[in-house]
């Protein structure tokens, strides 16, 4: 009977100690030898390589230091010493002043290109302190595949614009020239002469008659003169060598040493010119400063201008307005018939034969 209860106790040690030996982990062996180690994958592009070509201390020095001597900056409009934005509310209460603050001030020109208005307000919204700046231009980058769409340099309008005048005509200065259509977008005219047309045949013209200070962008285009027929014929529409062959950017942003010309001053540059003019810069438009002054003097004799050039009030012959709104064009112009020579010269002769009844 003993015996028996031994050999039952045994039998249960033997089985406990068989249970625990097949849940134990097993013992390691010694480690093996270490592996090869693989190949180096190559190094990745620096992601920030590309931004640090135009951000860089370098390029934001020149920038800012070309940027002080533009009309942007410092414009005194003739009138006096001090910015753009200090015309922003000038005489214009209300709606009417968004129209100014849309170019003339930082926030309404963000707030008219992200929204299609300038906001509507009074001091100290646009109370002539918010001047343009950087931030005025540029915002955001569109694409950052700049291989493939092009580099847009965070500027905020690049699209072809519609201008405001007709909006049945948009400046296209193609796809390699998109910088161009931010400037097109102030750079055109309010207004044009066939606004001011009355039912009698006459037409109406106010002190401030005339396309603004806007209009660069369509003299050369060579659009929205008053065409009186002359002996001189009008150019077709974008057919302007500076306008066929050149853009806004091309010859007021060259490249120069001197940061008072080209970059963002906006002055022309003379590397600009030379990449035409190998033969050297014309120093004029052909007759033009003689032809501006005998428009000038007949539209003062006639009394439709005052002698500082500004329009007097009246019920004028589509002939004379015609003539008024052509040298109000081209002086708002200020190239003095550089950006659409032929188109200018036509303008200002023809406006000369009405003016004398041929």
């Amino acid at each position: 009977m003993k015996n028996s209860k031994l050999f039952s106790l045994i039998l249960i040690l033997a089985a406990a100690l068989f249970s625990v030996q097949c849940t134990t982990d097993p013992i390691p062996g010694p480690p093996g030898e270490d592996g090869v180690d693989g190949v180096d994958g190559v190094d990745g592009v620096d992601g920030t390589a590309e931004c640090a070509a135009c951000h860089n201390i370098s390029t934001s020095e020149e920038v800012h230091g070309s940027y002080l001597f533009s009309g942007h900056y410092n414009e005194n409009m003739d009138h006096g010493d001090g910015p753009l934005s200090q015309y922003a509310n000038r005489g214009f209460p209300g709606g009417a002043a968004s129209a100014c603050t849309a170019c003339h001030t930082n926030d309404g020109y963000i707030d008219w290109t992200e929204t299609g208005m300038a906001m509507v307000g009074s001091a100290p919204v646009y109370d002539g302190t918010q001047t343009i700046s950087c931030s005025s231009c540029h915002g955001e980058h569109k694409t950052f595949d700049f291989e493939n769409d092009g580099y847009d340099y965070a500027l905020r309008a690049i699209a072809p614009v519609e201008l405001i005048a007709d909006a049945s005509y948009v400046i296209d200065y193609g796809a390699d020239n998109v910088t161009s259509h931010t400037c097109a977008t102030c750079h055109q005219p309010r207004s044009k002469f066939e606004d001011s047309l009355l039912e009698d045949g006459n037409v109406d013209v106010g002190g401030r008659f005339g396309p603004h200070y806007g209009a660069q962008s369509t003299l050369l285009e060579g659009i929205q003169g008053a065409e009186i027929a002359g002996s001189v014929p009008y150019d077709a529409p974008t057919s302007a060598a500076h306008r066929s062959g050149s853009s806004c950017t091309n010859c007021h942003m060259g490249d120069s040493n001197d940061l008072n010309e080209g970059k963002h001053s906006w002055n022309w540059a003379e590397s600009s010119c030379t990449t035409c003019h190998s033969n050297g810069i014309p120093t004029e438009v052909t007759g033009f400063e003689q032809g501006f002054a005998t428009l000038e003097g007949l539209l003062l004799d006639q009394g439709l201008i005052n002698e500082e050039g500004g329009p007097v009030s009246g019920e004028y012959t589509v002939s004379q307005a015609s003539a008024l709104w052509n040298y109000r064009m081209i002086y708002y112009d200020h190239s003095k018939g550089v950006h659409n020579p032929n188109y200018t010269m036509a303008l200002i002769q023809n406006s000369i034969e009405a003016l004398n009844g041929n």
